[in-house]
């Protein structure tokens, strides 16, 4: 079986996968990291969403083989610590709170990793920037989601 040298949220792994391995479930299975959630598989609801070489990607649909040394960042990789040991909430995750987006809070993690995509390439995000950010919510939030985009960008300038 080959062996995959990952580097996710700041730390090295290796793991031993088939190359057809979803990264999916090389994440979740493999290495217990289950902020990106199974929803379809299919690469159409998106809760799998991570940050792959900084930019958003379906983990259901990207086999570990095609990462090719690209840094991994989950949804348990965004929050930074403080000079006195203190969490610090990205802007995304500090607005998700703040705008009470999440309900049952399924495909959220999905949801922030594509906001801080999007606010990676745009730091005052238009709605048809937001609507095309593709993330299924189940419960519906997405004025609130909107919201909380906007609040962050404006956290960020």
């Amino acid at each position: 079986m080959p062996q995959y040298q990952l580097h996710i949220n700041g730390d090295q792994h290796i793991v031993d996968a088939p190359a057809d391995m979803a990264l999916l479930w090389v994440l979740r299975d493999k290495l217990g990291i289950t902020g990106p959630k199974y929803g379809c598989g299919i690469d159409a609801c998106k809760a799998c969403t991570c940050l792959v070489g900084g930019k958003a990607q379906t983990t259901c649909a990207i086999p570990v083989s095609a990462v090719g040394g690209r840094p991994i960042t989950t949804i348990e990789g965004l929050a930074s610590t403080a000079a006195d040991g203190t969490e610090l909430l990205h802007p995304v995750q500090q607005a998700w709170l703040d705008h009470d987006v999440a309900q049952c809070g399924f495909c959220q993690p999905g949801q922030i990793m594509a906001a801080v995509d999007l606010l990676k390439r745009t730091n005052n995000p238009s709605d048809a920037d937001i609507d095309a950010i593709e993330n299924i919510c189940r419960c519906g939030t997405y004025g609130r989601i909107r919201a909380a985009i906007k609040a962050a960008a404006a956290m960020m300038r």
